[in-house]
């Protein structure tokens, strides 16, 4: 078991608030996301799959300069069902996750230097996001393998954690 450092930063923008992609459903978007000149993709295995979506396993994950913080997990195979991510650390620097043995050695994780920490947003309505930071999605930055965990310390945290925009 170990915990994860923090690191600190600022939400950058309000892209969340304008973002024609954006729903209600966390795990649905109004169509694909469409990648941009300079987005960047990256194929994921999740075992395991997502809570309520465990028979999804490949993902990608989709970084665009433009959409900074926020990312996109979105399932290989249904391109319909994807997710709006963004580092806890930037919404909660305290942020101090603590994965089990279990899940460490699942991810072949040795250390946090192996590891990239991401959450899922939920967009609620035009002016409210919240993020949830009990369920973080785990991400072996060398094997490109990652699994939604639930924390040891999940009771110091929420599923609704608000997203504020300074």
């Amino acid at each position: 078991m170990f915990l994860f450092p923090a690191i600190h930063g600022a939400i950058a923008a309000e892209y969340w608030l304008a973002s024609p992609l954006l729903n209600s459903d966390p795990m649905k978007v109004a169509d694909t996301v469409e990648l941009e000149p300079r987005a960047q993709a990256q194929r994921l295995e999740i075992p395991a799959g997502i809570l309520g979506l465990e028979h999804i396993k490949e993902y990608e994950l989709i970084a665009n300069p433009a959409e900074e913080p926020f990312m996109w997990l979105q399932s290989a195979g249904v391109p319909d069902v994807a997710f709006l991510l963004i580092s806890p650390f930037l919404v909660m620097p305290e942020y101090r996750p603590d994965i089990s043995d279990n899940d460490s050695e699942s991810l072949g994780l040795r250390g946090a230097q192996d590891a990239q920490v991401f959450n899922i947003v939920t967009v609620r309505g035009a002016s409210a996001a919240t993020v949830n930071l009990k369920g973080p999605i785990i991400l072996n930055r060398h094997t490109n393998t990652a699994r939604q965990v639930v924390l040891n310390n999940a009771a110091d945290y929420s599923v609704r954690h608000p997203i504020v925009i300074p």
